[in-house]
Order: structure tokens, then C-alpha cells, then sequence
């Protein structure tokens, strides 16, 4: 399907906003802190902070550049705020009061008049009237003053960046790490928000793309700083539709617990946070008002700082399973009791959010494992987990090399406590539910089906996970998808098939993700490509993995065209031979321009020729006459294409020879990819023309593998060749065909006189080749 990397709007829907719309404010803070933002209305928001040491100090944000929205969706960009008046009414909870040193402070980052970088100190209070937890506040940029009182030093208003209000508990001491007495919640309303003067109001992009049939997924880790509608009206505008995958996350969500030695952890009975709390009761509200059910995702993944040390899976000796992120998360170990119960209770939690928002409980269990380190090694020696495998289970030191009966006997038997965790937690859903529920579970097999490691999805794809231990299956495989490797994902798909038994309309498919920017062109191509293979397979519910990468990235996923959901090919011969005084001729288009001096600069503006063929001389009798129109008639004309054979090139082997396995160099291995297409080189030297052969005689393919034939492929359609493994690194891919040429009538009609045909006069009737694309 079609799809479009944007990086600017242009001539695309846009409306107006009024500048400091409650749905583009964000907050930022350090950890352990914890704080969101919502909005409660058109002109309203609720700030929710939570807070453990004396130095945290959170930041409501505006930004003067949208970062974060879709460029399509985008405000514009306006740095200028002079004469810009901003006004709201300010009402706080638990926080410092506006009056007290250390209270909300306007900290405005920009430039002076001079162009060197700035940041001023606006105090709220200045500039308020009314109780210092209950006023109205009017800020009028082009009379902005600095300082703790007034008269101070004046803002420049027309070079800012950003500005944000500093949010702090009593007791604030700047830069402190010492633990406050007790965890600390608050929260701030700023409602009747109102913008006045010139520049009040901003461009903003509001296309509305047409649901295409994808859906979208989110995670909270990468959003929390944003308002749920900031999100919801994304996916929306982006043509998402029906559902959305939302990802609880493994940092932000927990309420954590002052332990005896001053640190925190995850609290027990596990907890959600006030912020996010307050942030997933108005996500689940808003998606449910703009119709869309969300699946909440939860995994066996922790932040490893919150993370109690007897919860952690651990490798032979004794070290934590750490992923690569930094600061890295860790993994629960499904053998420990508590550490699954706090899971648990967590899922209740957003069980019971999702019901107060009137949206039915559909639950993901999301890529539960046991881990496996670069080195292969795989943590299952927690200390529960050994008493659980009898107190001296063998030790596999790496799943990359050979292993005895004992060890495979592990692996079984991780694989059934990893199963049983995943039973519990899906009947702690269900009894949560006040309703019916839909519990899922999604697996990455490029991990847990990793060719290096053969036996480890004994452990990490359990036969208890087979239907019907869930409702729906969920299928991820975006290490393999973004790098090519499409002969393991397809080995992949059987296997799990094989394995679990859920038919494809019980799965659904994960296309994922643009880590680094820029891989965007590439891994995006081949992420729209998953997702239309997933839909060919048969798969109903496809996702893309995720919202943020998706505005970052500009990626926009197209409707199909009624054009596209035609069959406009007719895979059927010309019915005549093409004798040799058929004309034929091939076309390319390039743009010359003569300089005033008489050279020439020539663009070629087409990679491959296009081939133009008057087959009329061919006809040889009346009865050749009549069934020609008869074929146009079928063909309708131009409107259907069909096959013909160019009697002057329709072999890889020169232009007419009989093909051999090593004609035409289509492809060198890497390893990973499997698909080559058919095609054809012209010309030697560095820069042949390349055509792309798209309609091979299937009877005719040969193919060869550094020399060797190969017979382990299949034709796809489009000239494809599908290997059943992916060629090694370095092999040179070759092939051998006849081929016939895509084409359609030139014309609408085609005039035919018996006259003229009976006294020797071939009639005229023109070909055109058609573009496919390959």
C-alpha cells in the first residue's frame, strides 16, 4: 500500500489554535519523580506530581517548536510572543503556595535583543490577584519583569524557545537528594485559560486521513509527558482506527516505597502512581469518546532501580538480567510468588480503570521471558526459580552451544512455570473484570526463535501457551522485518502455528520500529511492506509499533485507491506469434537543455525503457482479424493489460538464446534476505540499465547460487524470487528466464477495413508497455 514519509505540511488541511492550548503543554522531571498533565477541557488542565527527595522539582512546558506531533499535525512554529497575553486561573494543591520563595516560578528560555541566549525568572505571584493558592493570573509578555519582586529586569519577548512553571513540594532545597519525609502529592488546575493580544493564535495542521485498516500502538514510557488527547487526536488524524495497543510500560506507572535503607522500590501490594493514575483514567475516557478500545499491555519488565533484588531473573551466576537500555530495566522472575502478585495487582488496577472509562477489558501479556544475554546466556537461576528446578538444576552456560538431555529438560520445564505465570495473570484479569475479557499475548520471535539458539523456545514459547490459553495471539518480529531477514520471519510464522495451533483469524501482527531517525527511509519502506504481507497472509488486526517513531518520522500510511483494488491484468498470451516485421520500439524519456553556448545538459528521467510494439503486420488471415477482436473486446480495450512476447528480446541469455542459471546477476546474499528480484542488465561497465522482469515464464526460471543450482525457491508474483533460506553473505544470486512483456492497447479503438486487408494492408495496432511495479 502507499505511504508517505512527511516531513512538512504543505498544501494540507490546517486550522487555527489558540496559542497555549491546554492539549500541547507537557511536564518534564527527574526520576523518582512522577508527575503528568491532562486536560479537563477546551481551556483547562489538571498537573499531578508526586514526589520522593527534596530537590525534584517538576516543569509544565510549552514548547515554541512542536517535536512531538505529526508534521502533518503539527502547530506551527512561532517564537515571537510580543504582545501576546496569557491568562488563567491558577488553583493548587500540596505545592509550594505562589507567595512563598520557592514558588511556581515562569522560567522563559530564549534570546535577547542582541541574539544571545537568555533565561528569565518570572514569579507567578507578580503577577496574580487572589489567594496564593487560588488566583488569576495575567501575563502579559511585552511587559514580562524578572526577579522575585517588581520592578525587574524586562523579558525579551519575540526570541523564545520555551517556557516552563517550576512545581515543587515543601521543603524544596535545590539540588538535594535528601529524602522528604514522607512521599509527597499535589496537583495544580489552571483552567479559564484565555490568550488575548496580537499573536494569540497559531496554525495547526488538521488532516484527517482515511482509515486505512492499520491500528496503532503507544507506550506510556515515550508519552508520559504528553496529554492523552494530544495522542488520541494523533492516531485518529492518522487513520487509526477500531483499537490501540497501549504499552503500560516498565518505569513510569508504579507507585514506588521508602525502604529502611532510604531507597526506593516498587510498592507491594503493586500500586499505580496518582500521575499515572490520572493520566490513564483520561486516556481510557478520551479514546473511548473518539471510539477507540484500547488494549493495555503489561510486561515481566521492571525498572531495574525499582526492581527488589529477589524479584530479578539471574543468569548462572548470580547477575541480574539487564536489557540494553540506559538506565537498563530488568526482568521478574515468573517463578517468584510475590513478584508475579505485584504484577497482578497492577493489571487490576488498570482492569478497573478501563471499566470506569466504559471500555471493555482487553488485556495484552506483552513479551514474557525468560532473558537472554548477548552472551546466550539464559537467566533462570534466581533463587526461587532453582528451588523450583529442584535446588541444582543444570547450568547452561549458552544457548549457542550444544546441550545434553539435562538441559533440554530445564528448558521444558522453565517453559511450563513461564506458562503457569502467564495462566495466573490471565485469571487475575478475568476475575477482575465486572464483564467478559480479552486476554492476549504477544511474542518476539526474533528472540525466542533466534537460529543461533534452536532450543530456546522450549523455554520462551512454551507448549501451554497453545490455544486456547489466550483469545488472540500477537506476533512481533521488527529485528527481522527492519533488517530484511524475511526467510526467518516466514520459518517463524509456520513454526509458531505449528506450535500454539491459533488459526490467523485469532492473530494479529506487529510491524515495528525506526529506533534512529536515520534508518527512517529504509526501515519504513519494508515496515509498510509487513504489513500488507501480514494482510495477505490472512491476518485481520495489524498494528504499528509506535506512535512516537510515527510522528517523529512523518510516517503516513495511505488508504488503497479504488485503482489499486482493481484486477486491470489479464494474465493471458497475445494470441498471435509476432513475426519479425513487427515494429517494436522502446522509449525513454530525458530532459535536454542547450546552453546559450550550444552544450547540452541531459536528466534521464525514466530507469527503464518503455516499449512500444505495432503488432497489426502480424495479422495473417481473416480469421486471425476476427479473433484479434474478439482479444480487444475482452481486454476492453486499453482498460485491461495482458502478456506479449517481443520477438526481439525475450531472453536473459543475450537477447533471444536459450536461458542459463548464470545469465543475469540479480542479487548478492547478505545473510538475512531472501527475496531477489528478476532482472535484466544492459550494457556492461558500472552502470548497466537495469529492467525489472515481471512477468517470467515460470517453466523457464533457472537459478544458481555462486555458481551452484538452486532449486529451494519459489516464484512470487511480480517476478520474485523467494528463497526457502536466506542465501550467505557475500554469494552471488543469478538467474536464467524467458519472459514476455506486461502491455495494453494503445487505443480505444482499432480500425480494420476488409477491404484494405484483402488487398494487403496490415492494419496498425499499437501496444504500450505497462509499468509494473517490481
Amino acid at each position: 500500500m502507499a505511504f508517505w514519509l512527511a516531513r512538512e505540511r504543505s498544501a494540507q488541511e490546517s486550522t487555527f489554535m489558540q496559542r497555549f492550548d491546554p492539549r500541547f503543554w507537557t511536564v518534564n522531571f527527574p526520576r523518582p519523580a512522577m508527575a503528568s498533565v491532562v486536560t479537563l477541557g477546551s481551556d483547562a488542565m489538571r498537573i499531578s506530581v508526586e514526589l520522593h527527595h527534596a530537590g525534584e522539582l517538576v516543569g509544565l512546558i510549552w514548547d515554541s517548536v512542536d517535536v512531538l506531533d505529526h508534521p502533518l499535525l503539527a502547530y506551527e512554529t512561532d517564537r515571537d510572543y510580543s504582545h501576546t497575553i496569557l491568562s488563567f486561573r491558577w488553583q493548587s494543591e500540596g505545592i509550594i503556595p505562589l507567595d512563598q520563595p520557592n514558588g511556581p516560578t515562569l522560567t522563559i528560555e530564549g534570546r535577547d535583543a542582541s541574539g544571545a541566549p537568555r533565561v528569565w525568572y518570572v514569579r507567578l505571584w507578580n503577577y496574580a490577584e487572589g489567594t496564593p493558592t487560588d488566583a488569576l493570573i495575567s501575563l502579559p509578555f511585552s511587559g514580562l519583569e524578572s526577579g522575585f519582586s517588581l520592578p525587574g529586569e524586562g523579558v525579551y519577548p519575540r526570541d523564545i524557545d520555551r517556557m516552563f512553571i517550576s512545581l515543587v513540594a515543601p521543603g524544596y532545597v535545590a539540588g538535594s537528594s535528601a529524602p522528604l519525609a514522607s512521599r509527597f502529592n499535589g496537583a495544580v488546575v489552571i483552567s479559564q485559560l484565555s490568550v488575548d493580544g496580537g499573536r494569540a493564535v497559531l496554525e495547526l495542521g488538521d488532516v484527517l486521513v482515511p482509515p486505512h485498516g492499520e491500528r496503532i500502538a503507544t507506550a506510556y514510557d515515550d508519552t508520559y509527558n504528553q496529554t492523552p488527547a494530544r495522542l488520541i487526536r494523533a492516531a485518529v488524524g492518522l487513520g487509526y482506527r477500531d483499537d490501540l495497543v497501549h504499552y503500560v510500560g516498565m518505569s513510569h506507572f508504579m507507585r514506588l516505597d521508602r525502604q529502611a535503607d532510604a531507597g526506593l522500590l516498587a510498592a507491594t501490594p503493586g500500586q499505580l502512581d496518582q500521575p499515572a493514575t490520572d493520566w490513564h483514567r483520561n486516556f481510557f475516557e478520551l479514546a473511548q469518546a473518539a471510539e477507540l478500545e484500547v488494549i493495555v499491555s503489561l510486561s515481566y519488565e521492571l525498572f531495574d532501580a525499582y526492581c527488589p533484588e529477589a524479584w530479578k531473573q539471574r543468569t548462572a551466576t548470580g547477575e541480574p538480567a539487564l536489557t540494553g537500555w540506559v538506565p537498563p530495566s530488568t526482568l521478574l522472575s515468573p517463578a517468584n510468588a510475590q513478584a508475579m502478585a505485584w504484577l497482578a495487582d497492577c493489571g487490576r488496577a488498570f482492569v478497573g480503570l478501563l471499566e470506569q472509562a466504559g471500555l471493555p477489558v482487553r488485556f495484552q501479556i506483552g513479551e514474557p521471558w525468560w532473558w537472554v544475554t548477548s552472551a546466550g546466556e539464559i537467566c533462570l537461576y534466581d533463587d526461587v526459580a532453582r528451588a523450583a528446578f529442584g535446588g541444582d538444576p543444570p547450568i547452561i552456560d549458552s544457548l549457542r552451544e550444544p546441550l545434553d538431555p539435562g538441559d533440554l529438560a530445564l528448558l521444558d520445564a522453565a517453559g511450563a512455570i513461564l506458562a503457569q505465570s502467564t495462566a495466573d495473570l490471565t485469571a487475575a484479569v478475568r476475575a477482575a473484570a465486572q464483564g467478559g475479557s480479552e486476554v492476549l499475548l504477544l511474542a518476539f520471535t526474533p528472540t525466542i526463535l533466534d537460529p543461533a539458539m534452536p532450543e530456546q523456545y522450549r523455554a520462551n514459547l512454551p507448549g501451554g501457551w497453545s490455544l486456547p490459553a489466550f483469545d488472540r495471539l500477537q506476533v512481533e518480529d521488527y529485528d527481522w522485518l527492519t533488517a530484511g531477514a524475511d526467510a526467518a520471519r516466514r520459518a517463524a510464522y509456520g513454526f509458531v502455528d505449528a506450535r500454539l495451533g491459533y488459526p490467523l483469524p485469532q492473530q494479529d501482527y506487529f510491524a515495528g520500529f525506526v529506533l534512529d531517525p536515520a534508518d527512517a527511509e529504509v526501515f519504513w519502506a519494508r515496515i509498510d511492506s509487513g504489513l500488507d504481507e501480514a494482510a495477505e497472509r490472512g491476518v485481520p488486526r495489524r498494528y504499528v509499533w509506535a506512535l512516537p517513531q510515527v510522528n517523529r518520522d512523518g510516517y503516513t500510511r495511505l488508504p488503497p485507491t479504488p485503482e489499486l483494488s482493481m484486477t486491470p491484468f489479464d494474465d493471458v498470451l497475445y494470441p498471435f506469434a509476432l513475426g519479425r516485421n513487427t515494429a517494436v520500439a522502446p522509449e525513454f524519456s530525458t530532459a535536454i537543455a542547450v546552453t546559450s553556448s550550444g552544450h547540452e545538459q541531459r536528466n534521464s528521467l525514466w530507469s527503464d525503457a518503455r516499449v512500444h510494439f505495432d503488432v497489426g503486420p502480424g495479422i495473417r488471415s481473416e480469421a486471425e482479424l476476427s479473433e484479434l477482436l474478439a482479444f480487444f473486446r475482452a481486454r476492453r480495450g486499453p482498460a485491461r493489460g495482458f502478456r506479449i512476447m517481443d520477438p526481439f528480446d525475450h531472453s536473459s541469455n543475450g537477447m533471444t538464446g536459450m536461458p542459463t542459471m548464470s545469465d543475469q546477476l540479480i542479487g548478492t546474499g547478505d545473510g538475512a534476505r531472501a527475496d531477489f528480484q528478476l532482472i535484466k542488465a544492459y550494457g556492461g561497465g558500472d552502470d548497466p540499465q537495469l529492467r525489472p522482469i515481471t512477468r517470467p515464464r515460470p517453466d523457464s526460471v533457472l537459478v544458481s547460487i555462486d555458481g551452484v543450482a538452486n532449486v529451494a525457491w519459489s516464484l512470487q508474483p511480480g517476478g520474485l524470487i523467494r528463497f526457502q533460506d536466506a542465501p550467505p553473505a557475500g554469494a552471488a544470486i543469478r538467474a536464467g528466464f524467458l519472459f514476455d512483456v506486461p502491455v495494453r492497447f494503445a487505443e480505444d479503438r482499432i480500425d480494420i477495413s476488409a477491404v484494405n486487408f484483402t488487398a494487403g494492408e496490415a492494419p496498425s495496432i499499437p501496444l504500450i508497455e505497462l509499468r509494473e511495479v517490481a
